[in-house]
């Protein structure tokens, strides 16, 4: 638990660091600095609702469904961020988890960051399109077949094997744009 919320909590807080180091520079107004971080922290953990609406809307009948609602019933999320880190593999057809959810949200993420100067939404989107693209990465290094089939579900044709890597350095490249944009 502890390697998963590093991975997706230290890129979001190197990109804070280096974007108030810009802005320092800029003079800009510190209540930016303060929606830069409230955007980072909710975006960065606002796309694992997709396994809350698999365990309580798309697979309700399984075990680990069961457990998931009697801790989200009690409070108990430390519960059911263990569940989480246990089950999170066998999440196969998630919403948000998606190729195509992807490309909408990367479509969506440029027209806000290129027609807004809301630094909230702009770092909630960017912290969203992290989270989606460690995710992949975390899945790929552990077996890239888990991650075309969770990324590909519910589609006859998928990328091959080998050109997960590019679909990856796609949306590595994409995020490095939208990071550059919201920086600057």
């Amino acid at each position: 638990m502890k390697s998963d919320f590093k991975s997706h909590i230290i890129p979001l807080f190197v990109i804070y660091f280096a974007t108030s180091l810009v802005w320092i520079f800029q003079k800009t107004n510190y209540l930016n600095y303060i929606y830069l971080l409230l955007g980072l922290s909710l975006g960065s953990y606002l796309l694992d609702i997709d396994h809350l609406i698999y365990w309580l809307y798309l697979k309700p009948n399984l075990e680990e469904s069961r457990l998931a609602g009697i801790a989200w019933k009690k409070g108990d999320w430390r519960s059911l961020l263990k569940l989480l880190k246990i089950t999170e593999s066998q999440h196969l057809s998630l919403i948000f988890h998606h190729y195509f959810s992807q490309v909408i949200l990367t479509i969506f993420s440029f027209f806000i960051f290129t027609s807004t100067s809301n630094i909230f939404i702009k770092s909630l989107l960017l912290a969203i399109n992290i989270h989606l693209l460690i995710d992949e990465i975390i899945s790929f290094k552990n077996n890239p077949k888990i991650l075309q089939q969770w990324l590909f579900a519910r589609e006859s044709k998928q990328f091959a094997l080998p050109s997960l890597k590019y679909y990856l350095h796609f949306f590595t490249v994409i995020c490095l744009i939208l990071t550059l944009i919201l920086i600057f």
